[in-house]
């Protein structure tokens, strides 16, 4: 039988010096939130009489997922990014800032300070000849429809293999990532090639939990989007391609119905001929509808590390 210790004085004070209670400097709020995960860590070690080995194996399995550089693959992997989109919904609903392209979540593979473009950009290299040649394009405007001008859509994803430049080695520099503005009709599109989906690496940290779980770690073929214009709230978000195996069962959580969208072959794309692309392709349409706020905070993305983002322009 579980040994039970929680409600003991012993215990008490025990979590009370651990978050610095009985100190007066230090972050209220830290110790607060210190308090609260200490607490909750001790109460499942009781509830699910976690033996010594069990806690040091999961105390180095942090130490093993700090060193891999997974911790921020791991929680995408735990539903923490969905979980954080669910409250950003609720807390929109809330401040009737609701309507317009759902969010989902960003990913951790985002590099700042993409190339810029008017209208229409090149996102390859050409370095992969046998990649399928695909055409993104859509329009951004507001909740009733009004085209947006001098929107900018920064967009990424990866390669045939399914691997990002900057963290891929072998590719060039900013291949596949791109910044456009839009046209006076709220227009954009990039030629580019169609991305692969892509597995945690399957020595990983990650991988590793989600063995235990029963569960894969494979994320479908997908196009990574932020979309901003002063006066409308930023916009983080991904479209999956439709038929890819696991659309639908994104081990990251980022699925949404309203973001899955068909890559279609054309003979001829109007679209891709006005800017040189002639003979057929696959087009991807994406059209996205911005939220207007006065509120400076929700105009911009969100702080958080990411690669070059002191070097942005």
């Amino acid at each position: 039988m579980t040994v039970k210790t929680m409600q003991t004085n012993d215990v008490k004070e025990l979590l009370e010096k651990v978050a610095g209670f009985d100190q007066a400097g230090g972050n209220e709020r830290m110790k607060k939130v210190v308090h609260r995960v200490m607490h909750d860590i001790f109460q499942i070690v009781e509830d699910f009489d976690v033996t010594p080995e069990e806690f040091w194996s999961a105390v180095y399995y942090v130490g093993e997922l700090g060193a891999n550089g997974e911790a921020a693959l791991l929680a995408p992997g735990l539903g923490m990014d969905r979980y954080l989109d669910i409250r950003q919904d609720a807390e929109d609903e809330q401040a009737g800032l609701t309507g317009g392209t759902p969010r989902t979540i960003e990913g951790p593979l985002y590099v700042a300070g993409a190339p810029m473009a008017d209208g229409f950009a090149r996102m390859d290299d050409g370095s992969d000849k046998d990649a399928e040649v695909i055409l993104i394009k859509g329009r951004i405007t507001d909740e009733n429809g009004e085209p947006l001008a001098n929107a900018t859509v920064d967009i990424w994803h990866a390669d045939s293999k399914g691997a990002y430049s900057y963290f891929d080695q072998s590719q060039s520099e900013y291949n596949l990532r791109r910044r456009i503005k839009t046209d006076a009709e709220g227009r954009y599109a990039a030629q580019s090639i169609m991305p692969s989906g892509y597995g945690c690496p399957a020595e990983g940290s990650t991988q590793q939990l989600l063995n235990q779980l029963g569960r894969h770690g494979q994320r479908p073929a997908h196009i990574h989007y932020f979309v901003s214009k002063p006066g409308y709230k930023h916009l983080t978000t991904q479209i999956n391609i439709a038929g890819d195996e696991y659309t639908y069962s994104d081990f990251a959580f980022a699925t949404r119905e309203e973001l899955v969208v068909e890559a279609s072959r054309v003979e001829h794309s109007e679209t891709a001929a006005q800017h040189g692309v002639n003979g057929p392709i696959t087009e991807v349409e994406f059209n996205v509808a911005l939220v207007a706020t006065d509120k400076p905070e929700l105009q911009q993305r969100h702080a958080r590390q990411r690669a070059l983002e002191t070097d942005a322009a």
